[in-house]
């Protein structure tokens, strides 16, 4: 009986020392609305219709990606369940999208919406919320601002300082230039013409004209016929891609060649130097911070060839010549990494906190020397970009990589 009540006692202690770790183990986890021990929810607002549509391969790219996590066994165990809607770059409709991404469809946080007009539409909103509206897919400056809204954190290189770099580059080998900028007639299109100003300081002057398109106009071609009327030989083209390749055809019927910068959210070979026409685009500069899916000097990159594989195997209708693709697999290998950095602690504050102190990560389709940096302080993940010229049928860069963050 000695002997029984002994085995008995140990067995109770050993039970206790199971309940106790096991207890403990499930306190360690901690959720927010949109999380669990099987499934992290991720909302997404894309423009899959409109005048932005060539955007939505971006948001096709990443829940193939997502798909390729959740074959491999998803985040810690949990698979992600990627909810992606339309909003048709509409911001009254992206308020709709994100009211039913929080309160209907219980997502954890709201990722790489595409936009500027359209996020600064839903910033206030998520923010009162405390909902994560995390790696924003717009260069808008207004999403490095921590303080006054530390639930927004943007992805891509600042518009401003893209343009900072532009106007270094101009006043360096064309000092004597005349400037002209189309700029769509938004935020997204003013924060260039900010950092454009900004860049050129007492030199603004060298910015004879100015045009701001709407993006309901059939056609580019009254304003850039006033350009060319200004006497411009320096052209910046900042449009998004279906509107800067109507301009570059628009250019060529015109016989106007000036020297002509496209903005980065323009580059796509796929997207907009192609339709333009190749025989219209040699010798055009831009900046990028991506490496280029078409180029062949990336063939033996070990990130590429990753990105080829994902490619072929999970989304293999995509284009590699658009950058969109490789724009939206970068994007979504930063948010795995971040949810990776969260472990079990999957509450919409840890994801801030975790997406705030990224240090050197290097996403597959990053070029060289570029990573991503964040702080509690920092809300702009990538700050480096690097000059390259269209020659052939693809970019050629040139120069050193160049820092964008030059401060706000």
């Amino acid at each position: 009986m000695t002997a029984l009540r002994l085995r008995l006692t140990a067995l109770s202690a050993a039970l206790a020392l199971i309940t106790v770790t096991t207890g403990g183990a499930l306190a360690e986890k901690n959720y927010d609305t949109g999380a669990n021990d099987t499934e992290i929810r991720i909302g997404n607002i894309m423009p899959y219709s409109g005048p932005a549509s060539g955007y939505g391969v971006i948001g096709r790219t990443e829940a193939a990606y997502f798909n390729k996590i959740n074959a491999e066994g998803g985040i810690n165990g949990r698979k992600i369940k990627f909810i992606s809607y339309d909003d048709g770059y509409n911001p009254s409709k992206t308020v709709e999208q994100a009211r039913k991404l929080v309160e209907s469809d219980d997502v954890l946080l709201i990722f790489n919406s595409l936009g500027t007009i359209t996020n600064l539409a839903i910033q206030k909103y998520l923010n009162g919320k405390g909902v994560p509206q995390l790696f924003v897919a717009s260069g808008a400056s207004k999403w490095d601002h921590p303080k006054e809204f530390p639930w927004t954190m943007g992805w891509q290189p600042n518009y401003q300082s893209e343009a900072r770099i532009y106007a270094k580059y101009i006043m360096k080998e064309k000092p004597d230039a005349k400037v002209g900028v189309l700029y769509q007639n938004d935020d997204f299109g003013k924060d260039y013409v900010k950092g454009l100003r900004d860049g050129f300081g007492e030199k603004a002057a060298m910015i004879v004209a100015e045009e701001s398109y709407e993006t309901s106009e059939p056609s580019m071609e009254s304003h850039l016929a006033k350009l060319k009327a200004a006497g411009v030989d320096v052209f910046i083209n900042v449009a998004m891609p279906k509107f800067a390749a109507q301009a570059i055809k628009k250019m060529a019927e015109l016989n106007w060649k000036p020297l002509q910068i496209v903005s980065n959210v323009a580059t796509s070979v796929g997207g907009v130097m192609k339709p333009a026409g190749f025989e219209n685009v040699q010798g055009v500069l831009s900046a990028t911070y991506t490496k280029d899916g078409a180029d062949p000097q990336w063939d033996n990159d070990p990130g590429m060839k990753r990105f080829l594989a994902f490619q072929q195997e999970y989304y293999p209708e995509a284009d590699r010549r658009d950058d969109a693709v490789v724009y939206g697999y970068g994007a979504a290998q930063t948010m795995v990494k971040v949810l990776e950095m969260c472990g079990d602690d999957l509450t919409r504050a840890n994801i801030m906190k975790q997406a705030a102190s990224l240090k050197d990560f290097a996403p597959d389709t990053l070029l060289p020397d570029i990573t991503i940096n964040t702080s509690p302080t920092d809300f702009a993940p990538i700050k480096q970009l690097q000059m390259m010229r269209f020659k052939g049928d693809k970019w050629e860069l040139f120069g050193a990589v160049m820092s964008s963050k030059l401060g706000h």
